[in-house]
């Protein structure tokens, strides 16, 4: 998002800078023995690049793509986008948040509306594991800001001094003689209740900062407890022994060709096994999502590196304004096997070839010519049970197949251990043709999904006709 007002012409033609206000969750909890690390992140413009994507590194500097690249959580509220995700994990970890911006460009809002009339709430996700992610939520942020007219890139941080989170965000408003944007924070210990909001950052005059991220750094390492990045004309970096105290400026990256017309959202990364950093930057001018600068002191300027062709790969996908969480093993492996790149397919009739399961409105049918992701799944290792399978959905993850008496419906995973059963099923031969496939329902065992007028259903089946209508096969 712009730097200064001045650069809102170009935003309106680039329609390619974000706002981030971020800082990095503590503790970190890394250890040289965990394994790897995930990056949160939204990859472009549309319906679906404004959603959340999740990618892994094991070496910090080389990247892959989770869910084979598709989006991994889904917004349903508000714009139904969201950009800058901050993922947090609670200080015993045994909660994780992803907080991001309500925001949807050319999804029927345009930047002069997100600037001057957005959304005033931010998304949020919660999980016990980071593999079950709860429905989304709006949390109202600028509504208690006099004149607040949007609420941007929030982040939050571990604050032991007030036992409280501190959410941050940004809000564009006029105050003493300029509208611009300034950070605002305020507390909470839930993210769905906050305190009166306050500022937290500002410039002078009419200079806005932009892609605000604090890094913590262990003692020894530089003469401050925390240090940020920012976007605000260059990218300056600054050092504070408090959250919420006084910081020192401690001077930019401009000494090595990085200024803030060229690179924004900077993202923190602190390497596993070494008293090193990465702050990612995002390549906006040129289009090109992240790139790696690296440092051995987040507090020394002259320690910061540009990265060595050859050095680091970022993946298929374009990477753009997010966070990195050091993983854990078993957090590692948990990401490992819920996101793995499983290949949407389709489910074909049987007795109608032209047509195939697909999901509109969130209610399922089977139907002719569905050319789009509404007829896509992914085949899951069943929610329930071993040797069994259920059914993602591609453009909605999280949500799945599942039955509620007879009837069929696209539904979001609540965690709980009767929706695990009534999204599971067995794959069995075909019960019209044993070269294709029906789904035996795995707590009705003595149903089957089949198609009926065209909706999907579960029944017992007692004929042929039954069998043909139980029958499908998956497809890419």
């Amino acid at each position: 998002m712009p730097a200064v007002l001045s650069r809102l012409a170009a935003i309106f033609v680039a329609a390619c800078l974000l706002f981030t206000a971020q800082v990095v969750t503590t503790p970190q909890r890394a250890a040289a023995a965990d394994p790897g690390y995930l990056m949160t992140h939204f990859i472009g413009e549309g319906s679906t690049g404004q959603q959340m994507y999740f990618s892994y590194s094991a070496d910090g500097l080389n990247w892959t793509d989770l869910n084979g690249g598709g989006m991994t959580l889904r917004s349903t509220v508000g714009t139904r986008g969201v950009r800058d995700p901050a993922l947090v994990r609670s200080p015993d970890g045994s909660k994780y948040w992803i907080i991001a911006t309500d925001l949807c460009i050319d999804c029927g809002q345009s930047w002069g509306d997100a600037i001057n009339n957005g959304s005033r709430s931010l998304v949020v996700w919660e999980s016990t594991d980071l593999v079950t992610w709860s429905a989304p939520w709006l949390l109202n942020v600028a509504d208690a800001i006099p004149d607040g007219r949007n609420a941007w890139a929030p982040e939050a941080i571990w604050d032991p001094a007030s036992n409280a989170y501190v959410l941050y965000w940004a809000t564009n408003k006029p105050l003493n003689g300029a509208t611009k944007h300034r950070i605002y924070y305020a507390r909470t210990s839930d993210f769905r209740s906050i305190t009166t909001p306050q500022i937290y950052i500002e410039r002078p005059g009419t200079q806005e900062i932009i892609d605000t991220q604090i890094v913590e750094v262990p003692s020894g390492v530089g003469n401050y407890r925390y240090v940020r990045a920012s976007g605000d004309g260059q990218i300056t970096i600054e050092g504070s022994n408090s959250i919420l105290g006084t910081w020192t400026n401690l001077g930019n990256l401009s000494g090595i060709g990085l200024t803030g017309s060229q690179v924004e959202g900077p993202m923190w990364m602190k390497f596993r096994d070494r008293n090193e950093w990465t702050l990612y930057l995002d390549q906006y001018a040129a289009g090109k999502g992240y790139m790696p600068v690296t440092t051995t002191n987040p507090s020394t300027i002259g320690t910061y590196k540009l990265p060595t062709s050859g050095t680091y790969s970022m993946g298929g996908t374009k990477k753009r304004h997010g966070s990195i969480l050091n993983l854990t093993a078993a957090e590692d492996a948990r990401i490992q096997a819920r996101w793995a790149n499983v290949p949407g397919k389709r489910l074909q009739s049987f007795n109608f070839q032209d047509r195939y399961v697909r999901h509109a409105n969130f209610d399922v049918r089977i139907d002719q010519n569905v050319t789009n992701d509404d007829a896509k799944f992914r085949t899951r290792p069943g929610l329930a049970g071993t040797g069994t399978v259920s059914f993602e959905s591609v453009n909605f993850p999280g949500h799945y197949l599942r039955h509620d008496g007879s009837d069929f419906q696209l539904v979001h995973n609540d965690g709980t251990s009767q929706f695990a059963a009534d999204a599971t099923f067995r794959q069995v031969a075909g019960l019209a043709n044993s070269t294709w496939s029906s789904f035996q329902s795995y707590n009705h065992p003595d149903r089957y999904i089949r198609h009926y007028a065209f909706q999907l259903k579960l029944e017992t089946i007692t004929n042929a006709t039954g069998r043909s209508d139980a029958t499908f096969r998956l497809t890419s």
